[in-house]
């Protein structure tokens, strides 16, 4: 019995480099273009302070203006108001709606107090957008980031490309610089002098992603930071207080929700320096229809991050947790590291994760090469799985079996100690006594419950990697648009309490009291049903698959010798029962 869980498992674990085969990885990043000058139109003069140093000359643009970058993955719009992002679009993910994916949380609107009344404004507008500086000094916060830069381009730009924003006004001097490459890779150097003095000036990703309009389970965030290659700290809402600062060294640290990061790659890790933001806020429950009277809370987390020395120098990933690509994106080696860890940390596969991966990559595997769709992917790997643990599955029965044909020695042995008090040494004789009748008879008592628990690995490992594996959000399946959120219609639930009930019915159970069999066929049913009300559609789909299976399987099996005999069993029993009463 255990030996199949163990092949099942090697078999998991170890086609895993084969499986990595087929992951498309991403080409080497190409190096980015030396940074241009600045276009003299966009600079107008600012009186200088006396007595500046020389890098302070007074340096603003006239007029709010932007910037596009694009390339196949994301069109990224910068205004020089800040040298911030407006609108970060990845092009290969929709929302809601189906249109294309902003990650800039303009849409998740907050309410807020204007004249006294209630409104909804936007929540990056709010609490900042992402590449603004976040400084200790909130008054110079302001200023860096809503002064008017001079930007080294304008209008549309194709990568590889360059990005400069700079600013002075004779004592706050600000220089930022952007490179872009085809990939969800931006390079990005700050630094921020003032009044002569380097200042801990940290660009920030502050208020969550744009995809907090999807459904409840889209917007659930955490901060994200690793340093070492096993050694992930998650941080939840309840843990993330705002504008804390973590010093510890880390390789990479970022903000994520359950599809989406912002994480930043220090190049210099061991100087490196993260802010933790969390912002409360009120998000309406229809954004398409925005009610002040039907609204919920929400959270939005956000990071800064940068070097302790002022300047800092990193690349910021910010795009979707693809095994593909984040399992093929390096930070840089802090001191005594070999190698920088890559950012597999981001897709949390939980407790059995070891289980978890391998099974993603085998239906990652399936539905590029078998079937080119997700959901007949599950079915197939439910299948196979299946398949695997059907020998524990007949060795349940046959322990079942064994445990019935004893049960009535077992009663006379129990019958024989009733009258002895539980704490009398004696009663260990009756223990001793059925420890002996089980043996004689080769009855395992754990037999039965042992291959459920066997099993257990495989649903929770399932459960954890449909509703992490970003692959399936939006992914269809006849009448589901999305595996990775709950059926719309509930046909699922239905089927799974439908074919359960069917399964306990055809269950043999001799051992069993009618009236407890009859409360446990309807009990299970219902219990199930409830649970895979709310779950992914995936997980759904995965268990309705199993079930079938299941009942497949026991029909044949109960037209064995083996399910005669138990059935035997049972009706003779019931028989015995009824003439009693």
């Amino acid at each position: 019995m255990l030996l199949v869980f163990v092949v099942t498992l090697l078999v998991l674990i170890f086609f895993q480099p084969i499986l990595m085969k087929y992951v498309k990885k991403p080409g080497a990043e190409p190096a980015a273009p030396a940074p241009q000058a600045p276009p003299a139109s966009a600079v107008s003069s600012v009186p200088s302070v006396p007595g500046a140093p020389p890098e302070a000359a007074a340096q603003a643009a006239g007029s709010e203006a932007e910037v596009v970058i694009e390339n196949e993955l994301y069109r990224i719009t910068f205004t020089n108001k800040g040298g911030q992002v407006k609108s970060w679009v990845l092009k290969k993910f929709t929302d809601e709606q189906g249109r294309p994916l902003e990650l800039v949380n303009s849409s998740a609107q907050v309410q807020a107090q204007s004249g006294g009344a209630s409104v909804f404004e936007s929540a990056a507008g709010k609490y900042g957008y992402p590449m603004s500086l976040w400084t200790y000094d909130e008054g110079l916060r302001a200023k860096l980031n809503s002064a008017l830069y001079v930007s080294s381009a304008g209008g549309t730009l194709r990568v590889p490309a360059t990005l400069r924003f700079d600013y002075s006004d004779g004592e706050t001097v600000a220089h930022k610089t952007y490179q872009f490459d085809d990939s969800y890779l931006v390079r990005v150097e700050t630094e921020v002098i003032n009044r002569g003095h380097p200042v801990q000036a940290y660009p920030a990703w502050p208020a969550g992603f744009g995809d907090q309009t999807g459904p409840p389970s889209y917007a659930a965030q955490r901060i994200d930071y690793q340093f070492g290659d096993n050694k992930t700290t998650r941080l939840e809402p309840k843990k993330v207080s705002n504008g804390a600062t973590i010093n510890s060294p880390f390789n990479w640290a970022g903000t994520a929700d359950q599809y989406f990061a912002a994480v930043f790659l220090p190049d210099a890790p061991d100087d490196s320096v993260l802010i933790t933001l969390n912002s409360g806020a009120v998000i309406p429950k229809n954004f398409e229809k925005p009610d002040m009277k039907d609204v919920a809370p929400a959270v939005l987390l956000g990071v800064a991050a940068g070097d302790s020395s002022g300047r800092t120098r990193g690349r910021w990933f910010v795009g979707p947790k693809a095994v593909d690509v984040i399992d093929n994106i390096r930070s840089t080696p802090a001191a005594g590291q070999g190698a920088g860890p890559n950012l597999s940390g981001l897709v949390d596969f939980g407790f059995f994760g070891w289980v978890g991966k391998p099974l993603f990559l085998a239906l990652k595997w399936t539905q590029q090469h078998v079937v080119p769709n997700w959901g007949w992917s599950i079915v197939l790997l439910t299948i196979v799985i299946n398949a695997a643990l059907l020998p524990l599955r007949i060795t349940s029965m046959k322990s079942a079996l064994k445990m019935q044909k004893v049960q009535p020695l077992i009663n006379d042995i129990k019958k024989k100690y009733e009258k002895i008090p539980m704490r009398d040494p004696r009663k260990q004789e009756m223990q001793r006594e059925i420890g002996e009748l089980f043996k004689q008879h080769g009855v395992n008592p754990a037999g039965g419950c042992l291959p459920m628990i066997i099993q257990m690995p495989f649903l929770w490992a399932f459960y954890t990697m449909l509703t992490a594996a970003i692959e399936l959000r939006h992914a269809p399946w006849i009448w589901i648009k999305d595996l990775s959120s709950p059926d719309p219609f509930h046909v699922l639930p239905v089927l799974i309490i439908a074919s359960t009930w069917g399964m306990q019915k055809m269950t043999p159970t001799p051992g069993m009291d009618p009236a407890q069999a009859r409360m446990m066929n309807l009990m299970m049913p219902v219990m199930l049903g409830m649970f895979s009300w709310a779950v992914a559609a995936g997980l759904g789909l995965y268990w309705l698959v199993g079930t079938v299976i299941a009942i497949i399987t026991q029909q044949a099996l109960n037209r064995t010798s083996l399910g005669r005999e138990m059935r035997s069993i049972a009706e003779k029993r019931a028989r015995r029962k009824a003439m009693r009463s």
